[in-house]
Formats: structure tokens, sequence, C-alpha cells
């Protein structure tokens, strides 16, 4: 199973502290912890406590991190699995293992250690950690730290990702996916998936541990059918399973499983099917040495329900959905916003899209000297002109607007590949020498998310000063670039050379190896090199394919095959029209061959793409390949 962990993994995974202590009730008190560097002895707010020992490091004391959240009720997250935050009221210090740059309240700092694991504990530099979340350090006796914090009121935030059963929570679920249950004392959560579909937990004694998976499912499924899903899924995972049952005449029916991995540990598996959701509890007994051990955690494992109530002060919402918008940020770049829930997110390249078929991309570059925003945005009318056919694209004009406070400019534009008209909005900001893009496209199916773009905008916050510290001259935006400007690549393996248009995205671009690829706005080139083959046998398969393929796709149509001179040498070219998932477009092959080598150029182009720039660019490439010597 793709999320479930070994007890292996489980017994050298971080461990952060649970709750926040009930000493943390008294806000009139300061909350302090001490610590010597080499010692495990450490006294947390009255308390004497054993630690990994903290030591030096470039003259910087490395600390366990769990101590900010042991001693003051701090949140401390681990994301994507190296970059870690902590949290204290409007204080957040983000750091990423194994790097000395770190951010305190969005401010770029350097660090002189990088935070490090140590035998399974997370050590970072304390002064950096505790200053930036408000603390203070002060020299204590023989040799000792003292840090000292005066508690927040804001301090526990409605996200807090740790359970606080002083205040009463002695549940846990997710009012966004729709599911709660009850959770054992010493609850640690683990990592989740970004969207929230997965969460994970466990216990400091590595005792249990937990998946909750929320799928989104159309197609309803029997408790009988989430039972053969159950096994057959064990099976592949190469699991033993030594008890069934499914329970139809349940509330909400359901299946269980109990297995056997490799590594010994007993599963208890669950699966319901509920909101046009597959959920599904994976449970592991890291004790147990019977199946049987498993009844014990049987309350706990029937608590969950494919339910949440929001009246419901006992339970803890793990979702940091908040108005149906998910926060989301990228640090590098300095820029945060809002997204709808359920959208996939990649935050490092910082594109979004809705599953259906709705996409808002951000973008940071270098802005040409001198241009304003007139020019800019006359640069991407040009673009659309040069990369779709007068009929295919419409631009409906430009506007003023306003992103994070600063004035820009937003271009409306349609456009159409042949399956369906799309709205796009090019928004653009400039700033201290730096373009800030961002790009909201929905398809016309999709008129509802068109009353989403405001929202997305106004969500939009920028720290300008964080891409002038981190970058100097940054890539120029590739579909900016003249569709004459060209590089030349070369294979010493295969013996060509060819230029490559700027402007076009690179697949894969390894010349010494097969095959190369690029793709443009509505066109890709490749080109394949096959030693020891043989080219009217090449031909002759694809030749049969097409007369084949025609047969059962009426929108197939071979339209030429000619034999011609390509770089010097005899060729082959076919020619063909198809329409697929509705687009229609051209594709051609070349084949020919040198010496031992046999070359398949291919070419593809959209009929609403198919622009003089393009044909022109794409047969300025096809006329540059020529073949080199292979021992040069």
């Amino acid at each position: 199973m793709l999320f479930k962990v070994s007890s292996a993994l489980l017994a050298g995974s971080i461990v952060f502290s649970a709750a926040v202590p009930a000493w943390a009730d008294n806000a009139a008190d300061k909350l302090s912890f001490k610590i010597k560097t080499g010692s495990t002895s450490a006294w947390l707010n009255g308390k004497d406590e054993t630690i990994a020992k903290p030591y030096l490091d470039h003259g910087t004391v490395m600390a366990p991190l769990g101590l900010f959240k042991r001693a003051f009720g701090s949140q401390v997250r681990l994301e994507g699995g190296n970059v870690v935050k902590v949290m204290y009221g409007a204080h957040t210090v983000s750091m990423t293992i194994g790097s000395q740059t770190a951010w305190v309240d969005g401010r770029k700092v350097k660090l002189d250690a990088a935070p490090v694991m140590v035998s399974g504990t997370l050590m970072v530099p304390l002064r950096v950690v505790a200053e930036g979340i408000g603390a203070e350090l002060a020299p204590g006796s023989t040799g000792a730290l003292v840090v000292s914090l005066t508690p927040s009121d804001t301090s526990v935030e409605p996200d807090d990702t740790g359970i606080d059963t002083d205040q009463g929570k002695t549940k846990i679920g997710n009012s966004y996916y729709q599911w709660s249950m009850n959770y054992p004392s010493g609850l640690l959560l683990g990592d989740s998936e970004l969207d929230e579909s997965i969460v994970s937990f466990g216990d400091a004694e590595n005792t249990y541990y937990v998946e909750v998976h929320a799928i989104d499912q159309d197609v309803k499924l029997g408790a009988d059918e989430l039972l053969e899903k159950l096994i057959s899924d064990a099976k592949d995972g190469g699991e033993l399973v030594v008890d069934r049952e499914s329970f139809p005449q349940a509330n909400v029916p359901y299946a269980r499983i109990i297995s056997k991995d490799g590594d010994g540990t007993f599963w208890e598996n669950r699966m319901y099917y509920a909101n046009d959701r597959v959920y599904e509890v994976y449970f592991a007994d890291l004790k147990a040495t019977n199946y049987k051990d498993l009844k014990r955690y049987a309350g706990f494992l029937n608590s969950f329900s494919t339910g949440y109530s929001g009246s419901d002060k006992t339970v803890k919402d793990l979702s940091t959905v908040k108005n149906g918008m998910r926060h989301e940020s990228n640090d590098d770049y300095g820029v945060s916003l809002d997204v709808p829930a359920g959208w996939n997110v990649d935050n490092g390249n910082m594109y979004y899209e809705s599953k259906n078929g709705s996409y808002l991309k951000l973008d940071v570059s270098s802005s040409p000297k001198g241009e304003n925003l007139e020019q800019w945005s006359e640069e991407l009318k040009t673009w659309v002109k040069e990369s779709f056919v007068q009929d295919a694209y419409q631009i409906v004009g430009t506007s003023p607007i306003e992103v994070s406070g600063e004035k820009g400019l937003v271009n409306e534009v349609r456009y159409n590949y042949g399956d369906g008209w799309v709205t796009e909005y090019e928004v653009m900001v400039l700033h201290n020498g730096y373009r800030y893009y961002a790009e909201y496209a929905v398809p016309e199916k999709n008129k509802e998310d068109l009353n989403k773009f405001k929202d997305l905008m106004k969500s939009i916050e920028i720290d300008f000063d964080v891409v002038s510290d981190t970058f100097g001259k940054m890539e120029e935006d590739a579909f900016l670039i003249s569709k004459t400007k060209t590089t030349t690549k070369q294979s010493k393996a295969f013996g060509y050379k060819i230029n490559i248009p700027q402007y076009w995205t690179a697949n894969q671009d390894k010349f010494d190896k097969s095959p190369v690829d690029y793709q443009f706005v509505g066109g890709r080139f490749r080109i394949g090199a096959e030693k020891s083959g043989v080219l009217d046998s090449t031909v002759n398969q694809l030749k049969t394919y097409y007369a084949e393929a025609a047969k059962v796709q009426k929108d197939l149509k071979v339209e030429k095959t000619e034999n011609i001179t390509f770089a010097g040498v005899p060729a082959v070219s076919i020619t063909v029209h198809q329409v697929k998932d509705g687009i229609p477009y051209s594709a051609r092959q070349i084949l020919f061959q040198k010496d031992d080598i046999v070359y398949t150029i291919s070419t593809s182009l959209n009929d609403a793409n198919a622009t003089e720039p393009q044909k022109a660019a794409l047969e300025q490439t096809l006329n540059s390949f020529a073949f080199t010597d292979k021992s040069k």
C-alpha cells in the first residue's frame, strides 16, 4: 500500500511532543527551560527531564526541537519530509533539514549550523528558534542556558496540530473530508499530505500507528466490494490476511481485515464508503504477537465516523481549510496565497489545478531593463497572436489590478485548441526589476471558477524583499523569447547537430541519449536514434501501424508518404492528420539512416497553433539538422 509504513521505519521516525502541557493554562507565569551542552538533564518549568544531549556546532548551541513544544506549547510541524516549522502566537520559524537558510517571520536568516537529525532526534540552532518565537536567552549556573518566554494569548491557534487534552479535546477529525474518531492518550501527529487526504499518527512509545485516507470516488461500493478491495490491496503488498469480515448492515457499511506484513507487524485495515468518498483506516499494533491482540483497540477503531460535527467542541479539527480555501506558500519567492480546497497543489512550481482543468500558475522572473507594464502587456498579446491562428483566439482587453498592494495590469484573453474555449487572465506586476506573473485559466465548462479569480488575487501576499535578497539575474520567460532565437545542440553518440529554438521547453535534452524531446504551445518535436537498426523495416512497421490505425480511427488520415532527401541522405516522410481528445493536429515522421543508425524525427502541431511563426520555427529546425563526425 502506497502510504503504509513498516514498523522498522516507524521506530526511527521523528517524534515531537504531544499535548500543550497543563501548566500552560496559567498565562501569568513565565515559561522556561534550562539546558547544558553535553548533558541529558534538562529543567522544564520546574520538572527534571531527560533529553538528547545539546552540543556545539560552529559556535552554535544545537538543542532538541521538541523542547519548544514541551516547554512552551509551540506548534511544531514537519512538512514535505524536511521542512520544519515552529509557530508561537504571531511568530513562525521555518527551517530545512541540512540547510543553513531559515526564515523568521518571513525574514531570511543565515544559520551558522543547519538543523540535523541525530539518532532520530531533530537538533536545531537554539538561539535562532528561541528568539524567533519571542523567547529570551540568559546564562544560568554552571554553564547552563536558560530560555524563557512570556505566554501569548494567541499561542494556541485554531489549526494547531497538537492535541490538547487539558482543553477537553477527546476526538480528532477533519471538517473538510468529514470524518472523526476518538484518540488514545499520547497521540502524536505525523507528517500528512498537503491536501489532508491522508493523516498519520502514533505515540511516543511506538506502540501503534494509524493512517486515515479519504479518497474521492463517485462509484458507490458495498461492504463486500470493500472487503474484496482490502484483501486485494493486502495481497498486492505481500501481506498475509489472517482475518476478514464485512458489515453490510452497519449504519455506514464497511469491511475489515487483519493482516501480517513482511516485518511481522499486525494491521487492522478498515474501509468505508460515504460522502462520495472511500475512507480507509490502517491501524498497526506494533507490540502484537497474535492477531487477537488487536481486540484491545476495538473501541478506538469502532469510534471512526464518516461525519464531522462542527458544534462538537470535543473534536480537534485537523483541517486547515477555512471558508473553502487552503493557505499555501513558497518561501523561496516570498509568495503566499489561498487556493480552493481540493485543488492539486505544487508549491515548488507554484502551480495549482482543479480536478476540472482550471489552474493558477505563478511565476517570478527578471524584468528587461526599462520595461513598463504596458510593454509587457503588449508582449503577452503578441505571444498569443504568434501562437494561435486567427479564429482560435480572442483578446478581450486589459484592465488595472492591485496585487499585494502593488498596482498591475491584467490581460483577459480567450483561446481554443479545438476542444473548447478557455478564458485566461494574465496578471502582471513589476517590482524592483522583477516580473511577478499570475496566469489563471478556466475552460468554458467551468464557468463557476471564473468567479474565483478576484478572491484568488486578493489572497496573494508577496514579500518583495525576498526575491531581491535571494536572486540576482533570473531566467527569461521562455514564452516571450523570440521564435527566431536558437541554440545549437550536438550528439557525439549519434553523430548529428541541430539548432533548437530557445522558446521550446525540453522534456528530454540529453543528446547523447535517445530520444530527445521538446514541446511548445500546441506542438512537440522528437528525435529518436536506434543503433543497428534497419531503415526499411522501421518504415514498413510505421506504415503498417498507420494503415491499421486508420481502420479503427475515423479521424486519422495519412495525407502524404514520399521519398525525400534529408540532411543529404535518402529519407521517407509520412504526414498524417488526426483528432485526439477533440484537438485536431498534423504529425510528421521523417525516417533516414546513416551508417548503422536509423533516425526518426517526429513533429506535431495543432491546427489551432499552426501559425506562420510556429511553422517557420519547425521548418528551420528541421533544415538545421546535419551529420557530424562522431569521433570529434
